[in-house]
Protein backbone atom coordinates (compact mmCIF):
# COMPACT_ATOMS: atom_id res chain seq x y z
CA UNK A 1 0.00 0.00 0.00
CA UNK A 2 3.08 2.47 1.59
CA UNK A 3 4.76 1.58 -2.68
CA UNK A 4 1.30 2.51 -4.01
CA UNK A 5 0.79 5.40 -2.54
CA UNK A 6 4.29 6.67 -3.12
CA UNK A 7 3.97 5.64 -7.10
CA UNK A 8 1.04 8.21 -7.61
CA UNK A 9 2.66 11.01 -5.26
CA UNK A 10 5.66 10.56 -8.05
CA UNK A 11 2.56 10.56 -10.75
CA UNK A 12 1.13 13.82 -9.62
CA UNK A 13 4.09 15.29 -9.03
CA UNK A 14 4.97 14.68 -12.94
CA UNK A 15 1.95 15.82 -14.49
CA UNK A 16 1.68 18.91 -11.90
CA UNK A 17 5.37 19.53 -13.87
CA UNK A 18 4.26 19.15 -16.72
CA UNK A 19 1.33 20.85 -16.83
CA UNK A 20 2.85 23.99 -15.19
CA UNK A 21 5.87 23.52 -18.21
CA UNK A 22 3.23 23.70 -20.78
CA UNK A 23 1.68 26.93 -19.13
CA UNK A 24 5.11 28.11 -19.22
CA UNK A 25 5.70 27.67 -22.73
CA UNK A 26 2.21 29.44 -23.14
CA UNK A 27 3.73 32.40 -21.27
CA UNK A 28 6.85 32.43 -23.22
CA UNK A 29 5.54 31.85 -26.97
CA UNK A 30 2.62 34.68 -26.17
CA UNK A 31 6.03 36.94 -25.80
CA UNK A 32 7.50 34.94 -28.74
CA UNK A 33 10.25 37.49 -31.14
CA UNK A 34 11.61 36.80 -34.42
CA UNK A 35 14.19 39.13 -35.95
CA UNK A 36 14.71 38.97 -39.41
CA UNK A 37 17.76 40.28 -40.66
CA UNK A 38 18.41 40.49 -44.67
CA UNK A 39 21.40 38.37 -45.71
CA UNK A 40 21.61 39.35 -49.11
CA UNK A 41 20.48 42.19 -51.44
CA UNK A 42 20.44 42.10 -55.17
CA UNK A 43 23.92 44.21 -56.52
CA UNK A 44 22.05 47.16 -57.78
CA UNK A 45 20.53 47.86 -54.41
CA UNK A 46 20.40 51.33 -53.85
CA UNK A 47 21.27 51.66 -50.10
CA UNK A 48 19.69 54.57 -49.60
CA UNK A 49 15.94 53.24 -50.15
CA UNK A 50 13.85 52.11 -47.32
CA UNK A 51 13.08 48.50 -46.28
CA UNK A 52 9.54 47.59 -44.91
CA UNK A 53 8.05 44.00 -44.21
CA UNK A 54 4.41 43.62 -45.09
CA UNK A 55 2.20 40.72 -43.95
CA UNK A 56 -1.16 39.56 -42.37
CA UNK A 57 0.06 41.06 -38.90
CA UNK A 58 -0.41 44.65 -40.61
CA UNK A 59 -3.25 44.46 -43.51
CA UNK A 60 -0.57 43.73 -46.30
CA UNK A 61 -0.37 47.56 -46.70
CA UNK A 62 2.65 47.65 -48.39
CA UNK A 63 4.76 49.47 -46.55
CA UNK A 64 3.45 51.07 -43.04
CA UNK A 65 5.88 53.60 -41.05
CA UNK A 66 6.31 50.96 -37.70
CA UNK A 67 7.52 48.12 -40.09
CA UNK A 68 10.51 50.28 -41.99
CA UNK A 69 13.34 47.97 -41.28
CA UNK A 70 16.43 49.43 -39.31
CA UNK A 71 19.81 49.70 -41.37
CA UNK A 72 23.00 50.33 -39.85
CA UNK A 73 25.69 50.38 -41.71
CA UNK A 74 24.06 49.20 -44.85
CA UNK A 75 22.57 45.71 -42.71
CA UNK A 76 18.86 46.01 -42.48
CA UNK A 77 16.98 44.07 -39.63
CA UNK A 78 13.59 44.22 -37.62
CA UNK A 79 12.56 42.55 -34.62
CA UNK A 80 8.36 41.22 -34.51
CA UNK A 81 6.67 40.37 -31.46
CA UNK A 82 4.34 37.31 -31.89
CA UNK A 83 1.27 38.21 -33.71
CA UNK A 84 -0.07 34.56 -34.67
CA UNK A 85 1.66 31.26 -34.04
CA UNK A 86 2.21 31.66 -38.05
CA UNK A 87 2.73 35.10 -40.15
CA UNK A 88 2.68 35.26 -43.94
CA UNK A 89 5.10 38.38 -45.00
CA UNK A 90 6.78 39.70 -47.77
CA UNK A 91 9.56 42.49 -47.80
CA UNK A 92 9.06 45.64 -50.20
CA UNK A 93 10.61 48.79 -50.88
CA UNK A 94 7.40 50.95 -49.48
CA UNK A 95 5.04 49.58 -52.13
CA UNK A 96 3.60 46.83 -53.72
CA UNK A 97 4.96 48.36 -57.04
CA UNK A 98 8.35 47.47 -55.31
CA UNK A 99 8.56 43.95 -53.65
CA UNK A 100 11.10 41.63 -53.63
CA UNK A 101 10.51 39.00 -56.47
CA UNK A 102 12.10 36.11 -58.38
CA UNK A 103 15.55 36.88 -60.48
CA UNK A 104 13.23 37.35 -63.35
CA UNK A 105 10.55 39.90 -62.06
CA UNK A 106 7.90 37.43 -61.68
CA UNK A 107 6.22 37.17 -58.02
CA UNK A 108 7.45 34.87 -55.64
CA UNK A 109 4.95 33.38 -53.17
CA UNK A 110 4.25 34.68 -49.50
CA UNK A 111 6.93 34.03 -46.65
CA UNK A 112 5.73 32.48 -43.54
CA UNK A 113 7.30 32.01 -40.01
CA UNK A 114 5.89 30.40 -37.20
CA UNK A 115 6.75 30.93 -33.88
CA UNK A 116 8.41 28.01 -31.81
CA UNK A 117 10.94 29.62 -29.53
CA UNK A 118 10.94 32.87 -27.51
CA UNK A 119 13.71 34.27 -29.52
CA UNK A 120 14.63 33.54 -33.06
CA UNK A 121 16.53 34.97 -35.63
CA UNK A 122 15.80 34.66 -40.10
CA UNK A 123 18.14 35.37 -42.35
CA UNK A 124 16.54 36.83 -45.65
CA UNK A 125 18.33 36.74 -49.21
CA UNK A 126 16.24 39.26 -51.50
CA UNK A 127 17.39 38.56 -55.27
CA UNK A 128 15.01 40.85 -56.92
CA UNK A 129 12.78 43.93 -56.42
CA UNK A 130 10.19 44.68 -58.96
CA UNK A 131 9.14 47.62 -60.78
CA UNK A 132 6.04 48.31 -62.66
CA UNK A 133 7.54 49.13 -65.50
CA UNK A 134 9.90 46.03 -65.45
CA UNK A 135 10.05 44.43 -68.97
CA UNK A 136 10.60 40.83 -68.04
CA UNK A 137 6.96 40.57 -66.32
CA UNK A 138 4.49 39.88 -69.48
CA UNK A 139 1.09 40.23 -68.75
CA UNK A 140 -0.82 36.80 -68.07
CA UNK A 141 -4.49 37.77 -68.66
CA UNK A 142 -6.57 36.51 -70.53
CA UNK A 143 -7.96 37.90 -74.00
CA UNK A 144 -11.40 38.25 -72.30
CA UNK A 145 -10.55 40.29 -68.97
CA UNK A 146 -10.53 44.23 -69.73
CA UNK A 147 -10.15 47.67 -67.65
CA UNK A 148 -13.66 48.35 -67.10
CA UNK A 149 -12.00 51.71 -65.18
CA UNK A 150 -8.62 52.93 -64.57
CA UNK A 151 -10.07 55.37 -61.73
CA UNK A 152 -13.74 54.66 -60.66
CA UNK A 153 -14.66 56.86 -58.19
CA UNK A 154 -15.19 55.88 -54.27
CA UNK A 155 -17.26 58.78 -53.18
CA UNK A 156 -17.98 57.16 -49.89
CA UNK A 157 -14.16 56.95 -49.36
CA UNK A 158 -12.91 59.64 -51.45
CA UNK A 159 -10.26 57.18 -53.46
CA UNK A 160 -10.84 56.44 -57.04
CA UNK A 161 -9.87 52.47 -58.25
CA UNK A 162 -9.19 50.46 -61.37
CA UNK A 163 -11.71 48.21 -61.90
CA UNK A 164 -10.96 44.91 -64.06
CA UNK A 165 -13.64 42.81 -65.69
CA UNK A 166 -14.04 39.13 -67.00
CA UNK A 167 -16.43 38.52 -69.78
CA UNK A 168 -16.82 34.65 -71.12
CA UNK A 169 -15.74 33.22 -73.87
CA UNK A 170 -19.23 33.08 -75.58
CA UNK A 171 -20.59 37.18 -74.41
CA UNK A 172 -20.00 38.80 -77.63
CA UNK A 173 -21.86 35.86 -79.56
CA UNK A 174 -24.28 35.19 -77.70
CA UNK A 175 -27.44 37.17 -76.33
CA UNK A 176 -27.65 35.72 -72.52
CA UNK A 177 -27.45 37.68 -69.14
CA UNK A 178 -24.65 36.26 -66.72
CA UNK A 179 -24.36 35.94 -63.03
CA UNK A 180 -21.74 38.22 -61.59
CA UNK A 181 -18.87 37.53 -58.97
CA UNK A 182 -17.39 40.94 -57.19
CA UNK A 183 -13.46 39.92 -56.14
CA UNK A 184 -11.28 41.98 -54.21
CA UNK A 185 -7.84 42.67 -54.08
CA UNK A 186 -7.66 42.67 -58.12
CA UNK A 187 -4.48 43.25 -58.69
CA UNK A 188 -4.11 39.42 -58.18
CA UNK A 189 -7.57 38.14 -59.86
CA UNK A 190 -6.52 37.74 -63.59
CA UNK A 191 -2.68 38.74 -64.76
CA UNK A 192 0.76 38.56 -62.63
CA UNK A 193 1.95 41.23 -64.28
CA UNK A 194 -0.34 43.38 -61.43
CA UNK A 195 -0.08 40.94 -58.98
CA UNK A 196 2.74 41.26 -56.17
CA UNK A 197 2.28 37.61 -54.76
CA UNK A 198 0.80 35.75 -57.68
CA UNK A 199 -2.28 35.45 -59.46
CA UNK A 200 -5.13 33.78 -58.71
CA UNK A 201 -5.81 32.59 -62.66
CA UNK A 202 -9.41 33.39 -62.25
CA UNK A 203 -9.54 33.58 -66.01
CA UNK A 204 -8.06 30.49 -67.18
CA UNK A 205 -9.88 28.64 -64.65
CA UNK A 206 -13.55 30.08 -65.62
CA UNK A 207 -12.55 29.47 -69.11
CA UNK A 208 -11.87 25.89 -68.50
CA UNK A 209 -15.05 25.93 -66.50
CA UNK A 210 -16.69 26.96 -70.09
CA UNK A 211 -15.30 24.38 -72.07
CA UNK A 212 -16.18 21.57 -69.49
CA UNK A 213 -19.57 22.91 -68.61
CA UNK A 214 -20.76 25.83 -70.44
CA UNK A 215 -21.16 27.67 -67.82
CA UNK A 216 -20.20 31.52 -67.91
CA UNK A 217 -19.70 33.60 -65.09
CA UNK A 218 -18.70 37.66 -64.71
CA UNK A 219 -15.75 38.21 -63.00
CA UNK A 220 -15.75 42.43 -61.19
CA UNK A 221 -11.83 42.63 -59.75
CA UNK A 222 -11.62 45.87 -57.95
CA UNK A 223 -8.02 47.20 -56.90
CA UNK A 224 -7.69 47.01 -53.30
CA UNK A 225 -6.41 50.09 -51.58
CA UNK A 226 -2.83 49.81 -50.49
CA UNK A 227 -2.30 51.56 -47.50
CA UNK A 228 -5.93 51.53 -46.74
CA UNK A 229 -6.53 48.38 -47.40
CA UNK A 230 -7.41 46.73 -43.89
CA UNK A 231 -9.62 49.83 -43.29
CA UNK A 232 -11.62 49.19 -46.46
CA UNK A 233 -12.16 45.47 -46.27
CA UNK A 234 -13.34 45.72 -42.15
CA UNK A 235 -16.56 47.01 -40.96
CA UNK A 236 -14.92 47.38 -37.73
CA UNK A 237 -12.77 49.73 -35.74
CA UNK A 238 -9.22 47.84 -34.37
CA UNK A 239 -7.40 49.81 -31.72
CA UNK A 240 -4.47 49.04 -33.52
CA UNK A 241 -4.97 49.36 -37.29
CA UNK A 242 -7.05 51.85 -37.05
CA UNK A 243 -10.77 52.84 -38.24
CA UNK A 244 -13.10 50.45 -40.34
CA UNK A 245 -14.10 51.42 -43.65
CA UNK A 246 -15.96 48.33 -44.95
CA UNK A 247 -19.41 49.67 -44.49
CA UNK A 248 -18.99 52.69 -46.73
CA UNK A 249 -16.92 49.95 -48.81
CA UNK A 250 -20.01 47.98 -49.14
CA UNK A 251 -21.69 50.92 -49.76
CA UNK A 252 -19.82 51.56 -52.73
CA UNK A 253 -20.30 48.04 -53.99
CA UNK A 254 -23.97 48.23 -53.79
CA UNK A 255 -25.15 51.40 -54.53
CA UNK A 256 -22.18 52.63 -57.40
CA UNK A 257 -20.40 50.23 -59.19
CA UNK A 258 -23.18 47.04 -59.31
CA UNK A 259 -25.04 49.42 -61.00
CA UNK A 260 -23.17 50.41 -62.72
CA UNK A 261 -21.62 47.29 -63.85
CA UNK A 262 -25.58 46.32 -64.59
CA UNK A 263 -26.46 48.76 -66.77
CA UNK A 264 -23.15 47.98 -68.69
CA UNK A 265 -23.45 44.26 -69.15
CA UNK A 266 -25.84 41.81 -70.29
CA UNK A 267 -26.10 40.61 -66.16
CA UNK A 268 -27.83 38.48 -64.02
CA UNK A 269 -29.04 41.43 -61.42
CA UNK A 270 -30.82 39.31 -58.76
CA UNK A 271 -28.91 38.18 -55.29
CA UNK A 272 -29.08 34.56 -56.22
CA UNK A 273 -26.71 35.05 -59.20
CA UNK A 274 -24.38 37.78 -57.32
CA UNK A 275 -22.09 36.65 -55.50
CA UNK A 276 -18.94 38.38 -53.69
CA UNK A 277 -15.38 36.56 -52.62
CA UNK A 278 -11.85 37.55 -50.77
CA UNK A 279 -9.10 36.42 -49.21
CA UNK A 280 -7.63 37.07 -45.61
CA UNK A 281 -9.23 40.91 -45.46
CA UNK A 282 -10.85 40.27 -48.20
CA UNK A 283 -12.05 36.97 -47.11
CA UNK A 284 -13.26 38.89 -43.73
CA UNK A 285 -14.95 41.56 -45.79
CA UNK A 286 -16.42 38.99 -48.30
CA UNK A 287 -18.12 37.77 -45.26
CA UNK A 288 -19.32 40.21 -43.94
CA UNK A 289 -20.89 41.75 -47.29
CA UNK A 290 -22.92 38.55 -47.69
CA UNK A 291 -24.15 38.52 -44.00
CA UNK A 292 -24.95 42.45 -43.75
CA UNK A 293 -26.80 41.94 -47.68
CA UNK A 294 -28.12 39.33 -48.94
CA UNK A 295 -30.53 41.40 -50.73
CA UNK A 296 -27.80 41.82 -53.08
CA UNK A 297 -25.11 38.74 -52.51
CA UNK A 298 -26.74 35.59 -52.24
CA UNK A 299 -23.38 33.84 -52.50
CA UNK A 300 -19.55 34.31 -50.68
CA UNK A 301 -16.53 33.00 -51.40
CA UNK A 302 -14.87 33.37 -48.58
CA UNK A 303 -11.30 32.44 -48.30
CA UNK A 304 -9.20 32.02 -45.19
CA UNK A 305 -11.35 35.04 -43.35
CA UNK A 306 -9.24 37.12 -40.93
CA UNK A 307 -12.03 36.19 -38.49
CA UNK A 308 -8.95 37.18 -35.85
CA UNK A 309 -9.18 41.06 -36.27
CA UNK A 310 -12.90 41.85 -35.54
CA UNK A 311 -13.85 39.69 -33.06
CA UNK A 312 -16.96 41.56 -33.16
CA UNK A 313 -17.67 39.98 -36.48
CA UNK A 314 -19.19 37.00 -34.33
CA UNK A 315 -21.70 38.88 -32.46
CA UNK A 316 -22.99 40.29 -35.61
CA UNK A 317 -23.05 37.46 -37.62
CA UNK A 318 -25.11 35.18 -35.11
CA UNK A 319 -27.63 38.57 -34.84
CA UNK A 320 -28.27 38.46 -38.63
CA UNK A 321 -28.95 34.95 -39.89
CA UNK A 322 -29.89 34.50 -43.65
CA UNK A 323 -30.08 32.00 -46.69
CA UNK A 324 -27.30 33.12 -48.39
CA UNK A 325 -24.68 30.61 -49.64
CA UNK A 326 -21.31 30.46 -48.14
CA UNK A 327 -18.00 28.78 -49.05
CA UNK A 328 -15.60 28.66 -46.40
CA UNK A 329 -11.96 27.43 -47.38
CA UNK A 330 -8.33 27.57 -45.20
CA UNK A 331 -5.18 25.68 -44.77
CA UNK A 332 -4.07 24.05 -41.54
CA UNK A 333 -0.69 25.57 -42.51
CA UNK A 334 -1.91 28.79 -42.07
CA UNK A 335 -1.91 28.54 -38.15
CA UNK A 336 -4.29 27.46 -35.53
CA UNK A 337 -6.02 31.04 -35.51
CA UNK A 338 -7.41 31.07 -38.77
CA UNK A 339 -8.70 27.83 -38.42
CA UNK A 340 -10.07 28.23 -35.10
CA UNK A 341 -11.53 31.05 -36.15
CA UNK A 342 -13.22 29.56 -39.62
CA UNK A 343 -13.85 26.71 -37.31
CA UNK A 344 -16.07 28.96 -34.43
CA UNK A 345 -17.75 31.21 -37.24
CA UNK A 346 -18.85 27.93 -39.32
CA UNK A 347 -20.55 26.53 -36.16
CA UNK A 348 -21.87 29.60 -34.72
CA UNK A 349 -23.77 30.42 -37.86
CA UNK A 350 -24.96 26.48 -38.14
CA UNK A 351 -26.82 26.97 -34.57
CA UNK A 352 -28.06 30.46 -35.34
CA UNK A 353 -30.47 30.24 -37.92
CA UNK A 354 -28.25 30.38 -41.52
CA UNK A 355 -29.05 27.26 -43.26
CA UNK A 356 -26.27 24.12 -42.84
CA UNK A 357 -27.10 23.26 -46.25
CA UNK A 358 -25.89 26.79 -47.55
CA UNK A 359 -22.40 26.40 -45.54
CA UNK A 360 -19.81 24.60 -47.08
CA UNK A 361 -16.21 24.14 -45.32
CA UNK A 362 -13.14 23.27 -46.17
CA UNK A 363 -10.01 22.65 -44.42
CA UNK A 364 -6.62 21.54 -46.06
CA UNK A 365 -4.10 20.29 -44.49
CA UNK A 366 -1.31 21.85 -46.89
CA UNK A 367 -3.34 25.00 -47.44
CA UNK A 368 -0.83 28.13 -46.96
CA UNK A 369 -1.72 31.45 -46.92
CA UNK A 370 -0.91 32.37 -50.50
CA UNK A 371 -2.89 32.78 -54.00
CA UNK A 372 -0.89 29.22 -54.91
CA UNK A 373 -2.96 27.60 -52.85
CA UNK A 374 -6.15 30.13 -53.25
CA UNK A 375 -6.35 29.54 -57.18
CA UNK A 376 -6.24 25.74 -56.62
CA UNK A 377 -9.53 25.84 -54.83
CA UNK A 378 -11.34 28.41 -57.17
CA UNK A 379 -12.93 26.07 -59.33
CA UNK A 380 -14.15 24.37 -56.48
CA UNK A 381 -15.98 27.13 -54.89
CA UNK A 382 -17.32 28.43 -57.96
CA UNK A 383 -18.47 25.05 -58.87
CA UNK A 384 -20.24 24.78 -55.46
CA UNK A 385 -21.59 28.26 -55.44
CA UNK A 386 -22.75 28.59 -58.92
CA UNK A 387 -22.59 25.53 -61.52
CA UNK A 388 -23.75 22.86 -59.05
CA UNK A 389 -26.70 24.23 -58.00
Amino acid sequence: MKKQLIVLFLSMAFLSCSNKKKQDDTVLSDKAVVTFVINDLPEAHNFDDDIYISGDFEGWSGGKAPFKLHKKNNQYSISITKKAKTISYKFTLGHWDKVECKINGNPIENRTHSFIKTRDTVLVNIVNWSHPNQKSKASTASKNVHVFAENFEIPQLQRKRKISVYLPPNYQSAKARYPVLYMQDGQNVFDEKTSYSGEWEADETLNEIFDETGFGLIVVAIDHGGDKRINEYSAWDNKKYGKGEGEQYLEFLVNHLKPEIDRVYRTKTDNKNTGISGSSMGGLFAHYAAVKRPDIFGKAAVFSPSFWYAETSFQFTKEQPNHSKFYYLVGEKEGEEMVNGTNKMVELMQSNGFLPEHIHKKIVPNGTHSESFWKTEFKQAVSWLFVNE
